[in-house]
């Protein structure tokens, strides 16, 4: 039995950093790794998939070109190259984390499935590990939906879409989330038709109604099809094609596609692990348990990451890291009860979010300021051309401090993270009044965006906005 100071289960963006930092603190580290180093974010996630999203941006603006009075010839999309293209830059960045496990002389990477034997104990493979600190970061996987008929078919996740080398004729989705809405305007944009089925009443459920509504707008500018309220009932293959039949509209819908993406959620990857030898209690969804220092129910074992539950974002994988090894190790007491999160959807105008919706802070008792200010004012989104979208601002009335805001507009994600770092000051919203922007950019929107905070009244803010019709 080999003893370490460490045990980390899953090199994700929370387990590599943790793994490197504790390494160079002295201890001495086992990173157990059933598959590629780098978790969802660089293999399945983030990195292949905003690879390809510039892919389909670029075949975009190609051929719409003649909006900017520039003429180009028929438009091709090469996607086996497309994926070859993001395998490249996906390989890229393993190599990094391998590279960087080589260099750190007291961490041991094991290729294989780890279990629980006990809370201190690990087997991997046939070797069994022993530490009093031990870290879980084994992530999330796909979870299709419980459709009649789903088996049946060869459906696609987010990670077996990326590896198609032939452009859909038509991509069926089930889901109008991030995944859905991601994939959906990128096939679209390399040539596939695209239908895009939700159960709830608008995408995005969590996000306010007007900027759900005018994503969806942008979306269908581009040919994307929606069908809301929509309930799916059954899977079946039909003449070599795949037919979805819906429930809507008070009636039975059938749309026969040649590709199916399932894009409805995720599942802790927790199933397998021998956590109940352990004693680490899951939630009813199997996501592990944690305090607000991301300690599970027993001593000297901590889950960081997608596994744990909440914000399944890669800056809030990196940002667990930054709680344990500050508590552990730096004798600070770090939290995750207060952080903020910012986000980000990358489609076309890209939505960036920080703290609180609307809906959220109507039914938080605070009373509100709300601004809203649509890109087509802004003049450097109309000399750009891509004037879709709006910026919004939602501000305590008494304190004038920012609770949230979302942007959705070209570089979105980057745009709301000036409003995030206002709030991380504790600053009024009325600092940005003032600001000098450079002009012409697209923060200078913020004029705009600021000028139009005006109070809510009292009795608008016991009612939700109004539901789509």
């Amino acid at each position: 039995m080999k003893k370490y100071d460490a045990i980390v289960i899953g090199s994700g963006q929370g387990g590599n950093p943790l793994s490197y930092a504790l390494a160079e603190h002295g201890w001495t580290v086992a990173l157990v790794e059933k598959s590629h180093l780098g978790g969802t974010c660089i293999n399945t996630g983030c990195t292949p998939t905003k690879t390809m999203i510039a892919s389909a941006q670029v075949a975009h603006f190609a051929r719409n070109a003649a909006h900017w009075g520039v003429r180009t010839s028929r438009i091709e999309v090469d996607l086996s190259f497309v994926v070859d293209r993001k395998n490249a830059v996906v390989q890229r960045f393993r190599g990094n984390h391998e590279r960087n496990v080589a260099r750190h002389p007291n961490l041991r990477l094991f290729r294989g499935h780890a279990r629980f034997l006990s809370s201190r104990q690990v087997q991997v493979d046939d070797e069994v590990f022993e530490s009093e600190r031990i870290f879980i970061d084994t992530g999330t996987r796909p979870h299709p939906p419980n459709i009649a008929g789903l088996d049946s078919v060869d459906y696609l996740t987010n990670e077996s879409l990326m590896e198609i080398r032939e452009v859909p004729e038509h991509l069926l989705i089930l889901g109008g989330g991030y995944v859905g809405l991601e994939f959906g305007q990128m096939f679209r944009r390399f040539g596939s038709s695209v239908t895009i089925v939700q159960r709830g009443p608008q995408i995005l459920q969590g996000e306010d109604a007007d900027i759900a509504d005018e994503l969806e707008k942008a979306l269908e500018n581009e040919g994307v099809e929606f069908r809301l309220n929509a309930n799916p009932i059954r899977v079946e293959k039909r003449e070599g094609k795949i037919a979805r039949t819906i429930a809507a509209g008070g009636g039975n819908e059938t749309i026969t596609g040649s590709h199916l993406l399932t894009a409805t959620g995720r599942r802790p990857n927790t199933d397998d692990l021998g956590l109940d030898k352990a004693g680490v209690e899951l939630d009813a969804r199997a996501y592990i348990k944690v305090n607000s220092r991301l300690e599970t129910s027993v001593a000297g074992i901590w889950a960081l990451g997608d596994v744990k539950g909440g914000p399944a974002f890669t800056h809030i994988s990196y940002n667990d890291y930054q709680v344990i090894f500050g508590n552990l190790l730096e004798q600070k007491d770090l939290s995750i009860t207060s952080r903020y999160v910012p986000y980000a959807l990358f489609t076309d105008p890209q939505l960036g979010r920080v703290g609180m919706t609307e809906k959220d802070a109507r039914g938080c008792g605070q009373t509100l300021k709300i601004g809203s200010y649509a890109m087509s004012s802004v003049a450097r989104a109309i000399e750009r051309g891509e004037t879709a979208g709006l910026m919004k601002l939602i501000v305590n009335a008494e304190t004038d401090r920012i609770l949230g805001a979302a942007i959705l507009s070209s570089e979105g994600g980057e745009l709301v993270q000036i409003l995030g770092t206002l709030m991380l000051a504790g600053a009024p919203y009325t600092v940005l009044k003032s600001a000098v922007y450079i002009h012409p950019t697209l923060a200078e929107g913020f004029f705009g965006l600021m000028e139009s905070v005006k109070p809510v009244p009292e009795l608008l803010l016991m009612r939700e906005p109004a539901p789509k019709p």
